[in-house]
């Protein structure tokens, strides 16, 4: 025989929730606990847009204020023309192509041609190069090989010497290498 439920007890919201099964009612209670936390972060969305609301308005009544003002006059200054060209050239130096200059230099000379000095001229575009050698015909090929260099649209020799107060008589010569604008 199957058993039969007997309730006689007047329907009432204790009696509702003496029937209901513990897990709906733990399902109910978390349902509530979400939306309890949806409510808090909807909340917070809120405030933080009416804060960034306040912040834009603030920048934006900042930003007409300092249009609407008149433009400060900026006093005119004289630069005397000496240090003009002290500051023009001071910025040529510092615009000086110097490691392709010193890739090209290196490039083409051999062991036997000893680099003294490089002085570049940056208004007439102009490297100035300084280099010891035992013998003429490493100079003549030194000049050559810098002539094959794209770096340089023109090398010419200068002047050469001998150092007779040197025991090894080292020839010293100068070139002019003309760079290329890039």
């Amino acid at each position: 025989m199957k058993a039969m439920k007997i309730d006689f007890a007047p329907r009432s919201v204790r009696r509702t929730l003496f029937h209901i099964h513990p897990a709906v009612l733990a399902l109910a209670g978390a349902g509530v606990l979400l939306c309890a936390g949806a409510a808090f972060g909807g909340w917070q969305l809120v405030e933080q847009q009416r804060e960034r609301q306040h912040q834009l308005q603030h920048l934006q009544e900042r930003v007409k204020a300092l249009s609407a003002r008149p433009p400060a006059e900026v006093a005119r200054v004289a630069i005397p023309e000496a240090q003009a060209n002290f500051v023009n050239s001071a910025i040529m130096q510092l615009n000086l192509p110097w490691r392709e200059l010193q890739d090209a230099v290196l490039a083409a000379t051999p062991r036997s041609v000893a680099l003294v000095a490089m002085e570049p001229d940056p208004r007439k575009r102009v490297l100035k190069i300084t280099a010891e050698t035992r013998t003429s015909d490493d100079m003549v090929d030194y000049v050559a090989a810098l002539k094959e260099q794209e770096s340089f649209s023109g090398v010419i020799l200068t002047r050469h010497e001998v150092n007779d107060a040197d025991p090894n008589r080292p020839l010293r010569f100068q070139l002019e290498a003309t760079w290329q604008a890039r």
